[in-house]
């Protein structure tokens, strides 16, 4: 399932993913500066988070409450050496939580995945994006 749009258009790219999630478990694939943070966030506004939205880069996860989804988990796993550093911080037991689970870098935890739907972002010569869903 393909979707293009601009960054303008973003509430809109929001909806078509939020109609398409099947799972908790989401991964954003694409690369730096793709907006898979941007994408996240605005997911998260969608879902009337009220703390503030910021890539978990350093801390690796942060952790966020929806009124209408519950807690999220939203992982950066870019600055990962190793998928031990992952099971280190208890990520299989956020993965079995049942708590939607949005990661960025996502490849890096890969043989930790389970059942998932990825969400890859290209950029386009026109610096739109295209979103591509799998379900993994």
């Amino acid at each position: 399932m393909l979707f293009r749009f601009n960054l303008d258009q973003i509430d809109q790219a929001v909806d078509f993913l939020e109609e398409h999630l099947k799972t908790a478990v989401i991964c954003f694939d694409g690369p730096m500066g793709a907006g898979k943070t941007t994408l996240i966030s605005e997911l998260c506004r969608k879902w009337e988070v009220t703390d503030p939205i910021s890539s978990p880069t350093f801390s690796i996860v942060n952790h966020y409450i929806s009124p209408t989804k519950g807690g999220i988990y939203h992982f950066d796993f870019y600055r990962l050496k190793n998928i031990d550093e992952a099971m280190d911080i208890g990520t299989e037991e956020y993965l079995e939580s049942d708590n939607y689970c949005l990661i960025e870098w996502g490849e890096r935890i890969q043989p930790m995945l389970p059942p998932h739907i990825k969400i890859n972002i290209s950029i386009n010569e026109d610096q739109s994006r295209t979103l591509n869903i799998v379900n993994i």
